[in-house]
C-alpha cells in the first residue's frame, strides 16, 4: 500500500481528502469486481473464486470435496476424473514444455487420489499465425509424455482464435483413472501425528520458467521437475493403502498446498525449516528475485500425510523410486494451531506460512 505518512513540512490535508473510504490499494481484495491474475494463482483469490462463483453454480456432493480430482462410483467402478488448462509462458523451458505439463499435470491430479491414470483428452486453442512446427513440437511432447506415464490420449478438440486474441497455444487436458479398493486419499483425512513427507527438492519448475521468461542467468541452468507421479504413488500404496493425504504442490507451491490441507482437515502443520529440501541454485534465485521457495510452483513433486507407524517404510519406498530419491520428512500434522501452517526455524523461533493471496509467478503452468 502507498505510504500514507505526511511529511512535517507538507501542507495540511483537508479531513475529507483522507477519508479511508477513498483509499485504494493495488492488492486485489475479496470484493474485487473483475478478474485479476491472482484469481488463477492457487491462493486465497482462487479459493474465493471457486467458493463464491463456481461451487454455488454447480453445487453437488461430488464437487463439494474440492479436490484436484473428483472420485465417484460409476457402473461398479470407482473412478477419478480431473481436468486442467495450461497457459504457461514461454511454451518451452528447461526440462519441459507446455506439452509435458498438459500430460503430467492431469496425470498427477489423478494420482493424488490414489488412482491409476488411464485415458486423457486434449483440447487445443490455437492463435491464428502460430507456426505449425510449434504446434507439432507440443503435440509430440504430449505423445511422449503420455507414453512415459502409461496413459492413452483417446480424444481431443481444436479451436482457432483470431490473431491477437490468444497467446500462441493453450491446452486443456482431462483424464480418468481407476481408484483401487480400500484407498481413501483426501485432505480431510489428515490427523495429528501424521508425518509430512515431500518427494523431492522444491521450487525448480517455477524458477526454471521464470529464468527463461525474463532472460535471467544464475550461473547454472535450473531445470523444471515436471514428471508423472502415478508410479511413485503406486509404490507408496504397496506399503500401505492407508495414505491419508496426497497433493502435488503446483500453483501456490508447497505453502499453499499445506494450508489447503490444514484448513480442510481442521488440523495444524508444523514444518522444520532446515528439513525442507530447497536446491542451492533455487534458493539463490529466489533470494535474487525476492521470492519464497515455499510458494514457488512444482510440477513433479508431491506432499504426503502418512500415519506415523507407516512413515519410515513409505519413505524407504519413495527413495527406491526414480521420482522419490530426494524424498524427505519435513514435519508433522499437529493438534495445535488448527488450520494453520507454522515453520520452526533454525534459530528456535517459529513463523506462520499463510495461504498466499495470489501467485508469485503467474503463467507457470
Amino acid at each position: 500500500m502507498a505510504d500514507l505518512a505526511t511529511p512535517a513540512t507538507a501542507t495540511a490535508t483537508p479531513e475529507s481528502a483522507v477519508d479511508p473510504a477513498n483509499w485504494t490499494c493495488p492488492a486485489p481484495l475479496h470484493d474485487q469486481p473483475v478478474v485479476v491474475m491472482g484469481h488463477g494463482g492457487g491462493g486465497a483469490l482462487s479459493a474465493e473464486l471457486i467458493e463464491q462463483v463456481f461451487a454455488p453454480a454447480y453445487g453437488n456432493p461430488v464437487l463439494a470435496a474440492l479436490t484436484d480430482s473428483a472420485v465417484f462410483d460409476l457402473g461398479g467402478a470407482r473412478l477419478a476424473f480431473s481436468t486442467d488448462s495450461y497457459v504457461v509462458r514461454p511454451l518451452f523451458f528447461p526440462g519441459g514444455s507446455l506439452g509435458d505439463l498438459a500430460v503430467n499435470g492431469t496425470v498427477n491430479d489423478l494420482a493424488m487420489s490414489g488412482a491409476r491414470p488411464a485415458y486423457l483428452s486434449t483440447a487445443f486453442v490455437l492463435e491464428e499465425g502460430v507456426e505449425l512446427e510449434v504446434v507439432g513440437r507440443i503435440a509430440r511432447a504430449i505423445g511422449a509424455a503420455a507414453r512415459a506415464a502409461d496413459v492413452t490420449v483417446a480424444t481431443g478438440d481444436t479451436k482457432v482464435v483470431e490473431s491477437g486474441h490468444g497467446d500462441g497455444v493453450y491446452v486443456t487436458t482431462a483424464g480418468v483413472g481407476l481408484v483401487p479398493d480400500g484407498v481413501d486419499i483426501r485432505p480431510q483425512r489428515a490427523r495429528p501425528g501424521d508425518a509430512v513427507i515431500v518427494s523431492g527438492p522444491i521450487g525448480q519448475h517455477g524458477v526454471a520458467v521464470m529464468s527463461v521468461r525474463e532472460g535471467l542467468e544464475f550461473g547454472v541452468e535450473i531445470v523444471s521437475d515436471t514428471a508423472p507421479l502415478a508410479g511413485l504413488v503406486a509404490a507408496m500404496l504397496e506399503v500401505t493403502k492407508d495414505l491419508h493425504v496426497l497433493r502435488d504442490p503446483t500453483r501456490g507451491g508447497l505453502g499453499a498446498s499445506l494450508n489447503e490441507i490444514a484448513r480442510a482437515s481442521g488440523t495444524g502443520v508444523l514444518l522444520r525449516d532446515r528439513a525442507v529440501p530447497v536446491p542451492e541454485e533455487v534458493a539463490n534465485a529466489c533470494g535474487f528475485l525476492g521470492l519464497d521457495p515455499l510458494y514457488v510452483a512444482n510440477e513433479g513433486r508431491l506432499v504426503a500425510f502418512v500415519p506415523p507407524e507407516h512413515a519410515e517404510a513409505v519413505l524407504a519406498a519413495m527413495h527406491a523410486h526414480p521420482q522419490g530419491t530426494g524424498a524427505a520428512l519435513i514435519g508433522e500434522c499437529v493438534a495445535d494451531h488448527p488450520g494453520m501452517v507454522v515453520v520452526a526455524t533454525g534459530l528456535g523461533g517459529t513463523r506462520v506460512v499463510d495461504l498466499p493471496l495470489g501467485e508469485q509467478l503467474p503463467r507457470i503452468c
